[in-house]
């Protein structure tokens, strides 16, 4: 029989002892399992920082979910009850809804002596929803559980909801689910007939059409890249006064797994080293329910207690953004950051990012940070990508936001205000760039998005196939993305504007003519080589040569970027390996025609990088024991 005093129930953090320590901080101390000067530690950092001491006492010294609860179940008179091994009613959690359970943090379980018994983590929360649960259910009495049980119950019972609002929460016109492989394979062989057909019949007449466009474009590509360049040089007039948030936020980051088993030990090792507050640091680990071996691998080491894996379920799809929607069902914080699983932020990283915010207006809903790679010198491939890397984040991206076009934004280093990413539903689960997606998504709806200079290292992907393989799904997603958006041209010119409209045909469209034209681009190397090219004698020789200029001017562009990136990347040794990117960027074009191929066949399908493959030499070399956090046990039974 369950034991329950209803007198007894009461804020536990409100209840103050002689020296100022609330019931639960007073019962941890008694227990023996933190000290006075602890606990008086962690009543003023829960005041300062406007948490429940709990969470102060959890993720900054280490008391375990199950030492909490137990000390809150002495003080209050309630029973502990682990809805896991012994479910809830599903008729109760029906009544109250799924949806509040996740947003109160409490779970009505059972209907025993008259009464409805209310399951709670946090008793201040069952004290919060105490009318509008009597309005529901009469009589009530709180029991505790801790809040991994209580969020694991949640999970199980919500059975395919959450899976399928994480799938579908983006609406459906901003969303590429409805994207017909079929009718787009249709489509793909009656473009490549016709080109043929006009091969056959004007092959001339073909190869000047599509130097023409593959002109337009080259022009337009090169002249944003070079004023890009130039305005990302200028130095901005920054405020001399930089606010400091009075109190810093909680922040969630999000850390999708999948078949992690190389780089999980380095991951753990360089989120410990965040220097930010543990009592505002809440990291998931996002897990998929099917991928067995990196939950293994998780499972043989002690997170620390402000990170915690979060599983999610099998769906139709397995990709990131689905796991990410389904993980912010269960985030804590106010800021929703995400890195990918090879990362190295810097240790200074969030606190950065949380003064970024407290001196940004709402409108800007997404700070983005730059990616560098850690494995810059394993070899020529990865060399190159670095130079890639640091033109793109260091130079194009902040050009593209000082010039107020849409910012495409990178899979990782992402920061955004959690009101905001749930106002745009979130991730487009179908798409394979659902960052570029989103990048769109945020300027449609009238936010904004600010580079940061924190840097967040990576692992340069090494090996010439899954190079391709990771480009293609980057190239395919960005052919998604701008077909999703240019549904209804007069809505997104409306929603942008002409200047950011114009902005997505050149970032998109001319993105992707660029890849897949660039054979036509790379013949007029030919008379620079003393070769006859097909086309000079049917053109005027002004004009032939003004095609040779503009060609050998974009490449001296993308040689200048490649400089002004390594330099602002402080990786001036790799400047002698720009001349080689004339060698590196084929692979993109075989990448572009592989992820067009896959628009009509797989246009979902994740086509996974593995990591940890090509690691730093020191940490390949250098023997670590395993992770061993400060976990402190729970009360005995």
């Amino acid at each position: 029989m369950l034991r329950f005093d209803v007198h007894n129930q009461r804020l536990n953090e409100r209840i103050l002892s002689d020296d100022g320590l609330s019931a639960l901080s007073q019962g941890l101390v008694q227990s023996l399992l933190i000290t006075h000067v602890e606990a008086t530690e962690a009543e003023t950092l829960s005041q300062k920082r406007n948490l429940p001491v709990q969470d102060v006492l959890i993720r900054r010294f280490g008391v375990s979910q199950l030492s909490v609860a137990r000390t809150h179940a002495t003080y209050a008179g309630a029973q502990i009850v682990n809805p896991v091994t012994a479910p809830p009613d599903m008729s109760l959690v029906f009544i109250y809804g799924i949806a509040n359970c996740l947003e109160n943090g409490i779970l009505p379980w059972r209907h025993i002596g008259g009464a409805t018994i209310i399951l709670t983590s946090h008793p201040e929360k069952f004290e919060t929803q105490r009318p509008a649960l009597q309005a529901r259910f009469g009589r009530i009495r709180m029991a505790i559980t801790t809040e991994e049980q209580l969020a694991r119950c949640i999970s199980y019972l919500s059975g395919g909801t959450l899976v399928k609002t994480a799938e579908t929460t983006v609406p459906s016109l901003e969303s590429c689910r409805n994207w017909n492989a079929r009718r787009a394979m249709f489509a793909g062989v009656a473009v490549l007939g016709t080109i043929a057909l006009l091969g056959y019949l004007a092959p001339i007449g073909l190869l000047a059409a599509l130097t023409v466009w593959a002109a337009v474009t080259l022009f337009f590509g090169t002249a944003l890249k070079a004023v890009a360049a130039v305005v990302s040089c200028r130095t901005a007039q920054e405020s001399s006064q930089v606010a400091v948030p009075v109190r810093m936020p909680v922040i969630t980051m999000l850390v999708p797994l999948y078949k992690e088993t190389a780089i999980a030990e380095h991951l753990l090792r360089r989120l410990k080293a965040l220097d930010y507050p543990r009592e505002l640091l809440d990291v998931c680990l996002v897990l998929e329910e099917s991928d067995v071996t990196t939950r293994a691998t998780l499972g043989r080491t002690v997170l620390p207690t402000w990170m915690r894996p979060v599983v999610v379920p099998k769906g139709t799809i397995k990709t990131k953004p689905r796991a990410l929607n389904y993980a912010l069902n269960f985030a804590h914080g106010s800021i929703i950051g995400i890195w990918d699983a090879e990362d190295a932020p810097n240790p200074d990283q969030l606190s950065e990012v949380a003064i970024a915010f407290a001196n940004s207006g709402s409108e800007v809903a997404c700070l983005q940070g730059t990616l560098d790679y850690y494995n810059s010198s394993a070899n020529w491939l990865t060399r190159c990508f670095s130079l890639e890397y640091a033109s793109w984040f260091r130079i194009m991206l902040p050009g593209l936001e000082k010039l107020g076009l849409v910012v495409p934004l990178g899979g990782t280093t992402l920061f955004f205000r959690r009101d905001a990413l749930e106002n745009l539903g979130g991730w487009d689960a179908h798409n394979v760039t659902e960052d570029a997606d989103l990048g769109v998504r945020l300027c449609r709806h009238g936010y904004r998005t600010r580079l940061i200079h924190t840097v967040t290292e990576e692992e340069a992907n090494g090996r010439a196939w899954p190079w391709v393989k990771q480009r293609s799904r980057w190239l395919k997603g960005y052919a998604i993305t701008y077909g999703v958006h240019m549904r209804d041209p007069s809505k997104l010119w409306q929603d942008l504007g002409p200047k950011r409209f114009l902005g997505v045909q050149l970032l998109f469209l001319g993105t992707l003519s660029q890849f897949v034209l660039a054979p036509v681009l790379w013949s007029f190397w030919l008379p620079v080589l003393g070769v006859a090219h097909p086309l000079a004698p049917f053109m005027h020789p002004v004009l032939f040569w003004t095609l040779v200029a503009l060609f050998i001017t974009s490449e001296l562009v993308g040689l200048a970027m490649a400089a002004l990136g390594a330099h602002k990347a402080d990786k001036m040794w790799l400047l002698k390996w720009a001349p080689t990117l004339q060698f590196y960027f084929p692979l993109a074009a075989i990448a572009a025609y592989k992820g067009l191929f896959e628009l009509a066949s797989r246009p979902f399908y994740w086509d996974k990088t593995a990591h940890g493959v090509l690691l730093p030499k020191e940490w390949e070399t250098k023997a670590t024991p395993p992770l061993q956090p400060l976990v402190r046990p729970a009360l005995a039974e």
